[in-house]
Order: C-alpha cells, then structure tokens, then sequence
C-alpha cells in the first residue's frame, strides 16, 4: 500500500523561524523524485528552492504563494510505494509517469487506514537542516474522506476533527491543502460561525497560523468573525478588517443607549489604538529582508555603546593608482577592492575593531580572521553579504567575490551561510551621492568604516591650494572593545593609505 509522508518546511539555519512562499515548482499529481526542488521560498535572509526528501507523487499543497509559513508547518504531502487499489507500484525515487489513484479518492489520495509515516520510506540524498537521510519519523494517521460523507457522521472519511480534509489540523495551525479532490469524494467544508458564536463551540474555519497568531495578538475572537473567503474562510483580510473596526469603535464616543438583547464584542485593549495615533496611510509589514534589517538595526542600538569619528582624506593618488592598475592590462579592480585591502591592512594594526563582546562571559572576543561585509542596496531591500577570508585576498580576488555576491544580492540567491559570519562591515555610501554618515554597527560586529562620494574639492596640496579628489571616511564602533585612541588610530591608517597608497605596502 503506498504511504503519504508529509515534508514539512525545513528549519533553513541562522535562526530564521519562517518563510514566504515565492513560486511552487510542482502541481498536485506531478511525480517528483528525491531533492527534487518543489518550492521557492523567500526567507529574511534570501530566497531558497527547497527540495524534497521524498520520492513519488505530490497529493497535496498547503499554502498559497505570497503566503508565510512557520518552519515545521507542512508543505506537501507525497504518496510513496503502491497505490491502495494494487496496482503497479510507484518507481523509487518518482521516476515515471501517470498518477493512477485509488477509485473514488482524490488525486494521489491514500486509501483509508493507510498510516503516514508507518514502515520506511526512501530517504534524501541532501540534507536540509532538521531533516536526517534515514526514514521519516512517525506520525500520527491522517485519513483523507474517499466518498460522500457527512463530517457529523462519523463514518470513515471524516477527519478526526469532524470536518473536511481542507479543515485545520489537530494543533490547530497547519494550513489546508489545495489538492483538488473527485466531485465523488468532496466532503463539504463546515460553514463558518456566525457572530454571537460561543467561545469554544465548533471549529473555526482558519487555514492560515498567520491568520490565527495576527487575532490571537491582538485579543481578537475568530468565532465572531464571517469569513469572506470559500465557504466562509477567513482570511487575513478579515482579521485586518475587524481590527480596523474595532480600533475605530474605540475612538468613537460611546452614546448612552439601552442594553441591546445581542450585545456586540468589545475589542481587546490590544486591539484598540490610541486616540492620538494618526490614521489612514499605507501600512508596509515589516517582514522579510526588511523586518530582518529592522531587527538588527534595533538591537544593535540597544546592546551596542557606540561612537562615530570620521576625517577628509585627498584620495587623489588613490585614484591614480587604480587607473594606473587598470592600464596595465589583465582583470580590472575596483575601487571597493582597494579599500578593503585597506581595511585589512589597518586591522592587522588594529585587531580590538575585528571582534565582539561576548556579554555573558563578559569577554571582548578577537578575530584572527577577517570576513568582511559590505553593504549592498538591492529591490528586497538592505542585504550585508560577506567575503570570506577577504584578509587572505589579493585585489583581483576581492573584485572578482564583490562581483559574484553582488550579483547574487540582486538576484536574490544569496544563501544563508553567504549573509552571515561577518567580522567588519565596510559601507560604500557614496554610491548614493552623500558624503558622510553615521552608521549603525552589524551587531554583533565591533566596528563598520563609512566612505563617502569622492568629489573634487578645493585642498592644501604641498602648500598650495589645489582642486583635489575628495572623500569622508567615518568610523562607528563600539566603545566597549577600545577607546577613542584605538578607534582614531584605524581611521588615521585608512586615511594614510587613501592619501599615499605607497604606505599601504609597507603594511602588507
């Protein structure tokens, strides 16, 4: 008899506890085989394909695309081995064609009594973090209805809960799949609560945990909500909707009225704004790349001490240098190159800046190797790739990474392991048309070096005054790892090599 094995999505590294669902690569009936890529997902680190441990036939979806999914939530269910009604087995490792299913059940449904996850079952070549290559671990039955049933019935077909196989799960949170079932074997989805609905009283027709976490945040009953959705889903628009509503209830004055014989909910105090926060606007969640850069950013002003010093430096001669490089044939090299050759050569003089705090140890930790971040602006907002060993790169060498992870930012395919691990943080803010900045530290680094737009600007060149290639090099760093003297020491260095690369040599 085949097995229907559910793939949950995978815990993707770094901490990261959630995923948008970008494409789906696969339609319920498609036959896949083992690490076959089956989804696209957008993370707050960078979009990920993310293959599937098992071999056979996709029976169901859970989630739409644009939709964010928990990590552990199901994604697909897959149906390996035999079909239930005996017929040819299914190739091993979902090589073939066809997706022969069991009479009078949905497409690739498994016959009733089946038990998902029971015997083994081929395992992934590729291992997703969470995931091992053995079989899949057991779980409870889950049965699909394969006739016209009643989910008040209790005959075989209805789910545990008593609704159709597109009501929620046991725990309460995992999503509905889209696989399209027989007109034979449709179940009818439980029709939505009506407003005065008992708390506790019939389940409530919610698909997403994003749905269910946005009221239970804010104090909100689904029971009182009609969905607006399929046979009366509710939808985050709903919950959007009846939070709006409450908030603007809130701020109306309540006239004195007779009790009414249906009294209608009151909001939560969660759910309520203040009377002075303004209204109307566009509201732009903060997630993926962006909620992720919030986070940081915030964190980092609360658990850094940190302070600025920045300084003008001439980068005339470092100009003339590049171009002098440039000329002489072979790769070009960029000037970001150079100034990272720069900032390694100053934190070999400097290494309190290549560290971090380790707060429970109360220890100021120092780095014998440089990962250099730079900041990149790409259309998913800020993203800080990171170029391994850049203390061990020559100048054609950290052009040619700078190019690969920038591209890569762009398109989006930066991995996890490519936007983390950085040691020191170098930011180009110049490309922007500005001069000077005060950034703010990538925690858990000790320090990023700011350089501006380089500018012709009037300067005192040996005495006179001259029309010079200009630049503002500014320096934050946490103030925990050294003192002003250590911080002004980098800098200074920087600026030196900037102004006479020549010193740069006698570093190296």
């Amino acid at each position: 008899m085949a097995q229907v094995l559910e793939f949950k999505l995978p815990d993707l590294g770094e901490g990261l506890t959630e995923a948008e669902i970008v494409r789906w690569l696969v339609q319920v009936g498609d036959v896949v085989a083992v690490d076959q890529p089956v989804v696209e997902v957008e993370t707050a680190k960078a979009m990920v394909e993310v293959p599937c441990p098992y071999g056979g036939v996709v029976t169901a979806r859970f989630g739409e695309e644009g939709e964010e999914l928990p990590v552990g939530a199901p994604l697909l269910t897959v149906a390996v081995g035999a079909p239930a009604d005996g017929g040819p087995g299914l190739p091993e490792g979902g090589a073939g064609t066809g997706t022969s299913t069991a009479a009078g059940t949905g497409a690739g449904a498994p016959a009733p009594g089946s038990g998902a996850g029971k015997g083994s079952a081929e395992g992934s070549g590729n291992v997703l973090v969470g995931y091992g290559t053995g079989a899949p671990p057991a779980r409870r039955r889950r049965v699909r209805p394969n006739a016209l049933t009643s989910a008040a019935s209790g005959t075989p077909g209805a789910s545990a809960n008593g609704t159709s196989g597109a009501a929620t799960s046991a725990n309460g949170s995992s999503p509905a799949a889209t696989a399209p079932a027989a007109p034979a074997a449709r179940v009818t989805a439980t029709a939505p609560a009506t407003v005065g609905t008992a708390p506790g009283e019939g389940p409530v027709p919610v698909i997403s945990p994003l749905v269910r976490r946005l009221a239970r945040e804010n104090g909100l009953d689904l029971r009182e909500l009609h969905g607006s959705g399929p046979d009366g889903l509710i939808l985050r628009a709903d919950v959007e909707y009846a939070l709006r509503a409450a908030a603007g209830r809130a701020q109306a004055p309540q006239p004195a009225a007779a009790p009414a014989a249906h009294p209608a909910p009151q909001p939560s105090a969660a759910a309520a704004r203040p009377s002075s926060a303004p209204t109307g606007g566009i509201r732009v969640p903060l997630k993926g790349v962006r909620g992720a850069v919030a986070d940081k950013l915030s964190r980092s002003r609360r658990e850094i001490p940190d302070a600025t010093c920045w300084v003008d430096a001439d980068a005339t001669e470092l100009m003339r240098a590049r171009a002098a490089m440039n000329a002489a044939g072979g790769p070009k090299i960029s000037l970001l190159a150079l100034l990272a050759r720069i900032c390694t050569a100053a934190l070999a003089r400097y290494p309190e800046l290549n560290s971090f705090v380790d707060t429970e140890a109360r220890e100021v930790v120092q780095l014998d190797h440089v990962h250099l971040g730079f900041a990149a602006q790409t259309e998913r907002g800020l993203v800080v790739p990171v170029v391994r060993d850049a203390h061990a790169r020559d100048a054609e060498s950290l052009t040619a990474e700078f190019a690969r992870l920038t591209e890569a930012a762009r398109d989006g395919r930066l991995t996890p392991a490519e936007l983390t691990g950085g040691t020191f943080t170098l930011n180009n803010y110049g490309v922007f048309g500005v001069d000077g900045s005060t950034p703010i530290v990538n925690h858990p680094e000790a320090a990023m070096l700011g350089v501006g737009r380089i500018v012709p600007k009037p300067w005192v060149h040996e005495g006179e005054l001259a029309v010079r290639q200009v630049v503002q090099l500014s320096l934050t760093f946490d103030h925990r790892v050294c003192d002003g003297g250590t911080a002004g020491g980098f800098l200074r260095h920087v600026a030196d090599c900037v102004e006479q690369p020549a010193v740069l040599l006698r570093t190296l």
